[in-house]
């Protein structure tokens, strides 16, 4: 098998979220335990509610079994992606600029490899996020090819 079961996956449920108004955020294919887990994870502008998510899991499920790609048994879930949702493609950062965003990089930027702030900018190059440091603002530009890891970063005031 030349493609990884995720990649499959997601070719198999985008029509159905097109035809429904969804966006795909992710799939994931993992081991826990002794179980499998696929887990789709959809939005759209308001956010996806349980009845989004049944009718998503329903479609999927039906076209899993008729294709059968994954050889192993395991558990579908098809949920919303949270509050702190990840941000994995380009228009995920496009969307969430303004918004306060969790970025943790392959190597170190400024000495660190984690940072938190409002996300000012984006142009496909680079992220400029907007940090407090010892109560004074700053800027900080990664280059978005350092960006391992990024997230809507939930703030409690």
């Amino acid at each position: 098998m030349s493609k990884k079961v995720t990649e499959i996956v997601e070719e198999m449920v985008t029509p159905i979220l097109d035809e429904s108004g969804l966006e795909l955020v992710e799939v994931e294919y993992a081991k826990e335990g002794k179980s499998w887990f696929l887990r789709v994870y959809i939005d759209k502008e308001g956010g996806v509610d349980i009845e989004d998510c049944g009718q998503v899991s329903e479609k999927l499920s039906e076209k899993l079994d008729e294709v059968d790609p994954i050889p192993q048994n395991y558990f579908l879930e098809v949920s919303s992606p949270g509050a702190e949702r990840p941000l994995k493609k380009e228009k995920d950062f496009e969307k969430a600029i303004g918004k306060n965003v969790y970025i943790k990089t392959y190597e170190p930027i400024l000495d660190e490899k984690e940072f938190e702030g409002i996300l000012t900018g984006f142009d496909g190059r680079e992220v400029t996020l907007e940090i407090t440091v010892k109560t004074r603002k700053k800027s900080v530009v990664i280059p978005y090819e350092k960006v391992a890891k990024a997230r809507l970063a939930v703030t409690f005031s």
